[in-house]
């Protein structure tokens, strides 16, 4: 395995910050916030402990399974991995613009950019191909946002289930991500594929049922956002960048946000900051040094659910006097691991 060259210093903030901001990722859980406030006491790594650094590289000597739908997509455009791979790699090599736009995202987020980086290769490899110029995703983004739509299933808006009394205690939390993830958690636990007052909802993710307007399982842009991931996080985007705030009422709002190059640079960062942010406050993990990790988290997303289970299992570990266990890279984040010499050399 080839290690990796990490040349950024990793992501710090002062403990009081890193406090509230672990209080807010955890505030997601629909039980009484004094629940919340136990459940944060009782979980959470001490503050002035410091992290575990994991350490560059893989964890698995070869990659793991990459799964059929991605094999089969792939496939059907008489594509290869390889082949995505090389264009994705080729397009960031070539454009100083793109270039220079991930650094300033990755600046302003405090990350490096070869986490960035390593997400678009993710993304472009195993999803979708990348556009030979940056100038495509300008022109993508246009015909899409001309579009009038909004956000529903069924003919519900989001707008009208997020009103509904099963997701009231989500309103009082605090935050963009605090209530799309408290949302998203009673969707799954209440809703998907359950019938509920006469209706019987969807066996799938909330993000597909009533956040993907084209067809389910897509997602856009450069960064391959999906909407609801844009939604979360449009608040740390608002206070680190300036961009506009998003609302759930203006779906075409959403779609430039993520489809515009200039912006969702910006939502990637941050997807990436706040999946440092988690494996560090929630799991006691710094993943800082590791882009197969970060491209991995970009990948299945929820990093702040991710983080909870692994700390769950550590205390189980050490109760039985187990060693800990590290997080580990995903086909997709391997893949970024790997290639991590070829990739290193843009920034």
């Amino acid at each position: 395995m080839k290690g990796i060259r990490h040349r950024n210093a990793s992501f710090l903030l002062p403990a009081r910050v890193l406090l509230l901001s672990f209080l807010v990722t955890l505030s997601m859980t629909v039980a009484p916030l004094a629940i919340v406030f136990a459940t944060v006491m009782a979980s959470a790594p001490s503050v002035a402990s410091a992290a575990v650094k994991v350490p560059s590289g893989n964890h698995y000597a070869s990659q793991p399974s990459v799964p059929g739908a991605s094999l089969r997509r792939t496939r059907a455009t008489g594509s290869s991995f390889e082949a995505k791979y090389e264009k994705i790699r080729d397009l960031i090599a070539s454009d100083t613009r793109l270039r220079g736009k991930i650094a300033a995202s990755a600046r302003a987020y405090g990350i490096a950019p070869i986490h960035i980086v390593g997400a678009l290769v993710g993304e472009h490899t195993y999803n979708v191909d990348a556009y030979d110029r940056l100038q495509s995703y300008y022109v993508k983004a246009i015909s899409y946002t001309s579009n009038n739509f909004r956000f529903s299933h069924d003919g519900e808006s989001v707008d009208a289930f997020i009103k509904r009394p099963e997701l009231a205690n989500c309103e009082g939390l605090d935050g963009s991500w605090a209530k799309w993830s408290c949302r998203e958690a009673v969707w799954t636990e209440k809703f998907r594929g359950r019938r509920v007052g006469g209706q019987t909802f969807p066996n799938n993710r909330f993000s597909a049922v009533f956040f993907q307007p084209f067809f389910a399982g897509q997602t856009f842009g450069l960064g391959q956002l999906n909407p609801l991931t844009a939604l979360k996080l449009t608040d740390r985007v608002n206070r680190v960048s300036g961009h506009r705030k998003l609302d759930h009422n203006r779906a075409v709002e959403v779609y430039e946000a993520i489809l515009d190059p200039d912006i969702t640079l910006d939502y990637m960062a941050a997807a990436i900051q706040q999946a440092i942010e988690a494996y560090r406050l929630i799991a006691g993990f710094d993943i800082s040094g590791n882009p197969g990790l970060t491209a991995t988290l970009y990948n299945v997303g929820q990093p702040d659910v991710r983080a909870r289970a692994l700390a769950r299992e550590n205390r189980r570990r050490a109760a039985n006097g187990q060693s800990r266990r590290y997080p580990r890279e995903n086909y997709y984040g391997w893949l970024v691991n790997n290639k991590l010499d070829e990739l290193s050399v843009f920034f």
